[in-house]
């Protein structure tokens, strides 16, 4: 059996594209640019806020970046804000955690999303103390794909990459599990699709939290 689940959270845990999108546009509109639809934003997101302001300008036509330094310090300040911003945790999702701690299944967090916003994120969804390790962006930490985040939660559950089971809904999720040597799922839930899942990789997908369990 398993020993611990590392999951994503945007897209996994968090249905929170709606937060996205508005500090998103709201960042933009300054310039003319945007609204972009939700599906726009799926794709935007995934890879740390740099990329995906850098996604919006490209999209709204900004080829050259001219206004990345002033959006991305913008989308900063917004989002810290705005971060909880219809954020709700997907159906199944709070079943599958509490299975876990019944099984005594250790849970941790692993977000390209900025620190403080993953841990409040986290700990307004599901309280504080609920998760084992909750480890958002940071500046001395390279961002999915490398797995130097994931090891680093390893060190402090004391575990090895073949004690957990990592989860993730992008094909960055994805190549950061196989990088750091874990068994990787692919959720269908959030934001890409089965395609690009099993393209980059998964070691299995599922279309519902709970199936989940079947792989411990």
């Amino acid at each position: 059996m398993k020993k611990a689940v590392i999951f994503d959270l945007d897209g996994t845990l968090s249905d929170s594209i709606q937060s996205i999108k508005r500090c998103g546009d709201e960042t933009v509109a300054v310039w003319g640019y945007g609204p972009f639809d939700v599906e726009q934003y799926k794709y935007f997101v995934g890879d740390g806020a740099a990329n995906l302001v850098k996604r919006m300008l490209l999209a709204a036509g900004d080829k050259e970046l001219v206004h990345f330094e002033e959006a991305f310090a913008r989308y900063k300040e917004l989002f810290r804000e705005g971060c909880m911003y219809k954020v709700k945790p997907y159906d199944g999702i709070p079943e599958l955690l509490a299975a876990l701690k019944e099984k005594g299944i250790r849970i941790a967090v692993l977000s390209n999303k900025p620190h403080a916003e993953t841990v409040n994120v986290i700990e307004t969804l599901f309280g504080t103390g609920y998760f084992d390790v909750i480890q958002g962006q940071k500046e001395n930490v390279a961002i999915k794909p490398s797995a130097e985040g994931v090891f680093q939660i390893l060190k402090q559950l004391n575990l090895s990459a073949s004690d957990i089971l990592y989860l993730g809904d992008t094909s960055t999720d994805m190549q950061t599990g196989k990088n750091a040597g874990a068994f990787t799922v692919g959720a269908l839930w959030g934001f890409r699709d089965r395609k690009e899942l099993e393209e980059n990789h998964a070691d299995a997908v599922i279309e519902h939290p709970l199936q989940l369990l079947k792989y411990l």
